[in-house]
């Protein structure tokens, strides 16, 4: 099978990384193709089964990791699994296309010592973690318990950073769309 690139983006919950992925997918000369996660945890507003996650139940993520089907997963939260399946990385390389991951720092740096070679790993930083907050409030779509929760991650992630190939400030968002366009575009030609 040829083998494409992998564009992993990671930061902590809040910092732009998702809104900068979807910048990149929307530019068809990078010919990406965006890495859909499975989760144990239920969609949250819009999010579709297939298009956003593989939503599963807890046993079905388990039975997974049992037969080795995913490139990396974590725990993330008690009881809150993610990974990326080795069968979604296989249909998007088969495709003739390059893939782009929104994930976890720990899984974004899983799958850059798993393909050294094909993997470009992209830390986005947000302004500050008081900045960060603000932006999980004004998504109103969890409680001030999970926000707390994804803050204090937010601190462990941050330490991560200088483990990426390059970090990106994300202090005004068309600068990071662009510095993020740039690095991608070198880094697949």
């Amino acid at each position: 099978m040829n083998k494409g690139k992998l564009i992993v983006f990671s930061a902590p919950s809040g910092s732009g990384k998702t809104t900068i992925v979807r910048h990149l997918l929307a530019q068809p000369e990078l010919n990406l193709e965006f890495s859909i996660s499975a989760a144990t945890r239920s969609p949250r507003g819009e999010e579709q089964h297939g298009k956003d996650y593989y939503f599963m139940s807890i046993d079905e993520f388990k039975k997974h990791i049992k037969a080795e089907d995913f490139v990396e997963w974590e725990e993330v939260y008690r009881d809150n699994f993610y990974g990326t399946l080795k069968s979604e990385v296989e249909r998007i390389w088969a495709m003739g296309k390059n893939v782009i991951f929104d994930i976890d720092v720990a899984g974004g740096l899983r799958i850059k010592r798993k393909f050294p070679e094909e993997t470009l790993a992209v830390f986005v930083k947000p302004p500050s973690i008081d900045e960060l907050k603000i932006r999980l409030k004004n998504r109103s779509t969890e409680s001030d318990e999970k926000i707390n929760m994804r803050i204090a991650k937010a601190s462990v992630e941050l330490a991560t950073a200088p483990q990426f190939d390059t970090i990106i400030k994300n202090y005004d968002l068309d600068t990071a769309k662009a510095e993020a366009y740039e690095l991608v575009k070198k880094f697949i030609s």
